[in-house]
Order: structure tokens, then sequence, then C-alpha cells
């Protein structure tokens, strides 16, 4: 197919690299020109023009609207718009009017699995679909993905994404100030691991987030600035919906602290270190 991959930060640049790979025409459009990625194009409506799949990987709700207040003039009628950033419930249905406006077909895509994920090909997408669009697309995707996970129509995709952020972010807490407590006491690293590896405390999370718990190298698989985003989102997703979530509004806090330290584009494991710094009062009040 003619794909155009919009957004080539941490795994956009590997989607792009693999849809090359398996032989698909791709272009690629960066805000940040990216020479290197596979049919890099600088103008946004010249990358679009002709694709058949346009695919969204930005930061936030701001990038995706400009996105497409720049792609909709020019997009090809039924080229499908697989939206997987994650962004707003509200924001998904709005996205999805524009493009069906223009003649397109929208599908809800976010996913689950950060930058090992995507490079092994082993990511979940969670898919929103109202009109079987994910027919069209589902032999690109599963090459790059482990699992096509359907949700429900347009929007219950962003919601559950939304959900298990909440759920990782919270687990992320809850494993840095378990082991923050447990090198206080003297454990050494490795008992505190292969003890906590025969518990039902055990997960993939910590599989994952250990070598950077130890090593203290924080390079990003997933960033603090994009989880503190998603928080955001969800917590205005749980008071639209008249529900307080107290524990996550408290980590909520602590990325906020995290951010204002300049630490945004640090993988979220690196909220690690805000735990060993020690609570402050407009932190945890």
């Amino acid at each position: 197919m003619r794909v155009c991959v919009i957004g080539l930060g941490i795994i956009g640049s590997v989607w792009a690299r693999h849809l090359a790979s398996d032989g698909h025409q791709v272009r690629s459009w960066n805000r940040t020109p990216q020479p290197a990625a596979p049919g890099f194009t600088p103008d946004l409506r010249t990358a679009v023009a002709g694709a058949e799949l346009v695919m969204i990987v930005v930061a936030d709700p701001p990038a995706v609207a400009g996105v497409l207040e720049t792609i909709i003039p020019v997009l090809p009628q039924g080229a499908v718009v697989a939206q997987h950033s994650t962004v707003g419930v509200d924001d998904t249905r709005a996205y999805a009017k524009l493009v069906a406006g223009a003649g397109g077909r929208f599908i809800d895509m976010p996913f689950t699995g950060s930058k090992l994920a995507a490079e092994a090909r082993s990511q979940v997408f969670f898919i929103g679909d109202d009109a079987g669009v994910l027919d069209a697309v589902a032999p690109i995707y599963r090459k790059l993905a482990k699992t096509l996970q359907p949700i429900g129509g347009i929007g219950a995709a962003m919601a559950i994404k939304l959900c298990f952020n909440v759920l990782i972010a919270n687990l992320n807490q809850a494993y840095s100030e378990s082991y923050a407590l447990a090198m206080k006491s003297g454990i050494a690293a490795d008992t505190f691991f292969a003890a906590l590896s025969q518990t039902v405390s055990q997960s993939p999370l910590v599989e994952l987030k250990k070598p950077k718990y130890i090593s203290g190298d924080y390079s990003p698989q997933f960033s603090i600035k994009h989880m503190h985003k998603d928080l955001r989102l969800a917590l205005g997703l749980a008071a639209a919906a008249g529900l307080e979530l107290p524990e996550t509004a408290t980590v909520e806090r602590a990325y906020a602290e995290a951010a204002r330290r300049g630490m945004g584009d640090l993988d979220f494991s690196a909220l690690l270190e805000i735990v060993r710094s020690g609570s402050r009062p407009h932190l945890f009040p």
C-alpha cells in the first residue's frame, strides 16, 4: 500500500522502517526534519498526496488537530486515517467526523507497548471502529503487532488506552516506592528483584523497567511528558463521568514535579528519582 507516517518520534520512526522493509510505498513527515527516515517528505500535504493509509502518531491533541487541518484539503477520497496518538475521547470523535466529512475513513487505533515492543513488532493495537475500516488495513498492522484488539466504536479504544495508562503509571509509582524503600533498608537490588519474581506482584512492567531502576539510565522508551499528558487526559475523562481517581491525581502531581525539574524527555521510570528525593508539601498536600 501507499502509506504516509506522520510523526517520526520513538514509535513512528520504527514503524516507518518496518513498513518500508515490508515492501510498502512509504512517505513520512515530521515537524522536525528527519531526512534519514524512509520516504521523508518535508511538506506534509505532499507526503499525504496519493496515500491509501495515513498513520498519525504525534504528541498530543493540538498536534493531531494541526495535522488534520493541514491534510484534510488534500486527503485522497477513501483514504484510511489511523489515529494512533493518545488524545481525548471527545477529540477522537471530533477527528472522525472531520475525516468523514472530507471523504476519508477514520479508525481509532491507540496502542500499548513502547520502543522495544515496536522494534519487536509486538505492540497491541486497540481498535475503535464503527464501519469495518480495520479490514482494509489489517494485513499491514498484523505485521507490526502482536494483537489487534477490538474494543468498540470510535472513542472506545481511546478510552481503554487512557484506562491502561492510569494503571501503568500507578504501578510504576508503587514499584518505585517499594524499590526505594528496599534500597533504604539495605537490600541489594538483585535480591529485591529475585524475591519480587516469586510473588504475585511481579509483572512485565517490572521486567521492562528493572534495568532502568538499577542503572539509572532513563533514556526514553515512553517519556515522562507523554505519560503526564495521558494522565491529565484520563483525569479529565474521569471528571466528565463524575468519577474521582485520588491515587492517579497524586501520581499526576509527581509527574508535574518531574516536568518542573526538566525531566520531561526522560523515560517515565525516572519517577523513581522523585520518590528518592522525598515528597514536597506542594506535591503531596
